[in-house]
C-alpha cells in the first residue's frame, strides 16, 4: 500500500465515523456564506423603503467567525486525540512526524474543503429564502432574488482558510510534542476517580449553588427600589454577571457531583445497572468538563436572553405602539393638524378628530409611592408631568380637590409602583395645589411627545386646569400645548390614510406621529435584532450541541469495555440503554436547565422595558431552543446504541 491508498482509505474511514463533524462543518459554512451574502445583497439596502442593516449584518458577522473557529478548533482537538493510536502506529512501522503531519493534512485538507464546497452552494441556495425570512420578519416591501456575491466568497474562503491553518498548526504541535508511549494512552486516560467526596468539593458545591441563588435574588431586586442611583445599578448588574458565571462553573465543578452523591448516599450502597451507568459516570466526568460547560450554559444563556427580549419586543409592538400613539395620528401642532384634515377631506376619507389642551406641570407624588423613587433619573418631589382637564375625556368627572392619572405600563408599574390613594402637590410657576390622588387608569390619552414616554397624565378639574394654565411655569412648557387625535373610521381607508401623512410636509415632523409607522418602524428595527440574534443563536446551538455530542462519542469510546462485561455478565442492551438515557438527560439537560434558568431570571428582571408581553414571546424561544437542543441528546442515544451493539 502506498501513502496515496493510505490517505484516500483515512479519508473514506473519517467521512464514515465523523458524519456530523462534517455535517457540522458544512452547516458551518453554509451559515456563514448565506449570512455574509446577506451583508453585500443589495436588496438589503437598496430597497427603497428597506431598513439599513448591513452594519448590524457586518458586526454579527464577526461574532459568528469566533462561534465557528472556536467550534472547529475544539471539535479538532477531539478527534486528533481520537486519532493518536493511529499516529502512534504509523510511527511504530517506521514513518517520521514529518510524513505522518502530511498525510494529516492531505486528508484534512480534502475533509475540510470539500464540506466548504458543499456549505458554500448550499448557503448560496437557502440565500434567498434567508432574505426573504428578514424582508417578513421585518415587514419590508422589497423583492428578494437569487443573488451570488463574489465578496461574500472570497470572505468566507479567506476566514475558513485561516482557520484551515490553524488546525494544522494545532495537529503538528500535537504529533510533535507526543512520544509514541503518550499517543497510546491519550484515549484511555481518564479523570481522576476518587471514591470519597473530599470536604473541599462539598465546599465548592455549596458555594456555586449560593452564588447562583445570590445572582438571581439580586436580578429580581434590580429594578424595584433597592438600587436607587446609577452607580448601585450598574455595580449590581456587574454582581449578578460575576454571580451567575462563577457559581455555574463552582456548580459544574462541585455542585453537580455533590448533590448525586447525596443521591447516591440515599440509595445506602444498592445502586441499580442504570445508577452506575448514569449517576457514577456523571459525577466523575461533570467535573473535568466545567469550564467547557460553563461557557455553554453562559453563551446558552446570553443568547436564549437576547433573543426573548428582542422577541418581546417584536411581539409588543402593536400594543406598545397604541401607548405611545393613542389614535390612528397623533399631530401635536394645530397648522399641521389642519393641513392633514384638508388632506383627507380631499380624499374623501372619514376621520374622528379629538383635541386635547394640555400643560405640564410639577408633582410631587412621594406619599403615593409604594417605596422611594426606583428610578435615579426622576425627581419624585418634582417630577413633569402633563395635565389635562376633565372635560377633554368622555366619561370623567373628577372633584376639584382631587387628581386622576391616566397612562400606566409595565414599564412604569416595575419602576414606580403607585399606591391606591394618596396625597401629592401640583405645582405651577408660583401656585402650589395639594391634591387627593384617587387612582391610576391603564389608557394613554397623549402621544409620547408629552408624556415623554412613560410618565402618567394628571387628569383634574376643568377649574383647577385653568388656575395651572394661568399659573403656567413656562420654562417646562413644550413648543405645542393642544394634542390632536385623529382616528380613521374606516379600517380600509388607514392604509391610504397612512400614505397621504407619509407624503405631508409638516412644519415639524417630530411632532407628529402615526401608529401604522410607529408599528412598522419598531418591527423593523426590533426584526432586525431579533433576525441577528437569532442566527447567532442557531449558529451556537448547532455549535454547542455537538460539542457535546463529540464528548459524548468520545466517552463512549472509552467505556467501550465496560459494556462488552456487563453484556457478558447477562446486562441486555434494553438494560444498558436505560441507563445510557439517564446520563444523556443529566449530560445534555443540566446545562439546558441552568441556561434556560440563567435566560429566565435575566428576562424577568427588564422585560419590561422591551415591551407589553412576557410569557408568549419567553415561552415560544424557550421551547424552540430545547426541541432543537434535545436533538443532539437523542443522536448521543443513538450512537451509545451502536456502541452496545458491537461491544458483544
Amino acid at each position: 500500500m502506498n501513502i496515496n491508498q493510505l490517505i484516500f482509505r483515512n479519508f473514506k474511514k473519517n467521512v464514515k465515523n465523523y458524519y456530523l463533524y462534517v455535517f457540522a462543518l458544512i452547516f458551518s459554512a453554509a451559515l456563514y456564506f448565506a449570512f455574509v451574502t446577506l451583508q453585500y445583497d443589495p436588496a438589503l439596502d437598496a430597497t427603497k423603503g428597506s431598513i439599513k442593516g448591513g452594519a448590524a449584518v457586518r458586526a454579527a458577522s464577526v461574532l459568528l467567525v469566533a462561534i465557528v473557529s472556536i467550534f472547529l478548533l475544539y471539535a479538532n482537538t477531539i478527534f486528533i486525540k481520537r486519532r493518536s493510536k493511529e499516529i502512534g502506529l504509523f510511527q511504530l512501522i517506521g514513518m517520521t512526524k514529518t510524513k505522518i503531519f502530511r498525510i494529516l493534512t492531505v486528508e484534512n485538507f480534502m475533509l475540510y474543503f470539500s464540506s466548504l464546497i458543499i456549505g458554500i452552494l448550499i448557503g448560496f441556495s437557502f440565500s434567498k429564502v434567508i432574505i426573504m425570512i428578514l424582508f417578513k420578519i421585518t415587514d419590508t416591501k422589497g423583492i428578494a432574488k437569487l443573488h451570488f456575491s463574489e465578496e461574500a466568497l472570497i470572505q468566507t474562503l479567506i476566514v475558513f482558510g485561516v482557520i484551515y491553518l490553524l488546525i494544522m498548526t494545532m495537529n503538528y504541535l500535537f504529533i510533535k510534542r507526543q512520544t509514541i508511549l503518550a499517543l497510546f494512552r491519550v484515549t484511555s486516560s481518564t479523570e481522576g476517580k476518587t471514591k470519597k467526596i473530599s470536604t473541599l468539593e462539598i465546599i465548592i458545591g455549596i458555594l456555586g449553588m449560593i452564588f447562583i441563588a445570590s445572582g438571581y435574588y439580586i436580578s429580581a431586586k434590580l429594578f424595584d427600589g433597592s438600587f436607587t442611583s446609577m452607580n448601585a445599578l450598574s455595580i449590581a448588574m456587574l454582581s449578578i454577571l460575576a454571580l451567575v458565571i462563577i457559581g455555574t462553573y463552582l456548580f459544574y465543578k462541585g455542585s453537580v457531583r455533590f448533590l448525586l452523591n447525596l443521591m447516591r448516599k440515599s440509595k445506602n450502597g444498592y445502586l441499580t445497572i442504570n445508577d452506575v451507568l448514569s449517576l457514577s459516570s456523571i459525577m466523575f466526568r461533570m467535573k473535568s468538563n466545567a469550564l467547557l460547560l460553563t461557557v455553554i450554559t453562559t453563551v446558552s444563556a446570553l443568547a436564549i436572553g437576547f433573543l426573548c427580549l428582542s422577541y418581546i419586543s417584536y411581539y409588543s409592538a402593536e400594543k406598545s405602539a397604541g401607548d405611545y400613539v393613542p389614535n390612528d395620528f397623533a399631530i401635536n401642532n394645530s397648522k399641521d393638524a389642519a393641513s392633514f384634515k384638508a388632506a383627507l377631506d380631499r380624499k374623501k376619507i372619514a376621520y374622528t378628530e379629538k383635541k386635547i389642551d394640555v400643560i405640564q406641570v410639577k408633582a410631587n407624588v412621594k406619599n403615593i409611592l409604594e417605596n422611594e423613587l426606583k428610578s435615579p433619573m426622576v425627581d419624585s418631589s418634582a417630577m413633569t408631568i402633563p395635565m389635562i382637564s376633565e372635560k377633554s375625556v368622555n366619561g370623567v368627572d373628577v372633584p376639584p380637590n382631587e387628581t386622576l392619572f391616566t397612562g400606566y405600563n409595565n414599564m412604569l408599574q416595575k419602576t414606580m409602583p403607585f399606591k391606591d390613594s394618596g396625597r401629592i402637590e401640583l405645582k405651577g410657576k408660583q401656585k402650589v395645589i395639594p391634591q387627593k390622588f384617587v387612582g391610576l387608569n391603564r389608557k394613554f390619552l397623549l402621544s409620547t411627545y408629552f408624556t415623554g414616554g412613560g410618565l402618567p397624565t394628571a387628569i383634574v378639574d376643568n377649574s383647577i386646569f385653568n388656575k395651572f394654565k394661568q399659573d403656567a411655569d413656562p420654562s417646562i412648557q413644550k413648543e405645542s400645548s393642544v394634542y390632536t387625535g385623529i382616528d380613521i373610521s374606516k379600517e380600509t381607508d388607514v392604509k391610504k390614510a397612512n400614505q397621504l401623512f407619509a407624503k405631508m410636509t409638516f412644519s415639524d415632523n417630530s411632532l407628529n406621529d402615526s401608529r401604522v409607522q410607529t408599528v412598522l418602524s419598531q418591527k423593523q428595527n426590533m426584526g432586525l435584532i431579533m433576525f441577528i440574534v437569532a442566527f447567532l443563536g442557531l449558529a451556537f446551538l448547532i455549535t454547542s450541541g455537538c460539542i457535546l455530542y463529540f464528548k459524548q462519542m468520545d466517552e463512549s469510546e472509552d467505556e467501550k469495555q465496560n459494556y462488552t462485561i456487563l453484556r457478558k455478565l447477562g446486562f441486555t442492551e434494553n438494560d444498558l440503554l436505560k441507563g445510557i438515557k439517564i446520563k444523556q438527560l443529566f449530560n445534555f439537560g443540566i446545562p439546558l436547565v441552568i441556561g434556560l434558568l440563567h435566560s429566565y431570571f435575566a428576562v424577568q428582571s427588564g422585560w419590561f422595558w422591551f415591551g407589553t408581553e412576557v410569557w408568549t414571546p419567553m415561552i415560544i424561544v424557550m421551547i424552540i431552543y430545547t426541541v432543537l437542543y434535545s436533538i443532539f441528546g437523542i443522536l448521543s442515544v443513538l450512537y451509545y446504541k451502536k456502541i452496545i451493539k458491537e461491544a458483544l
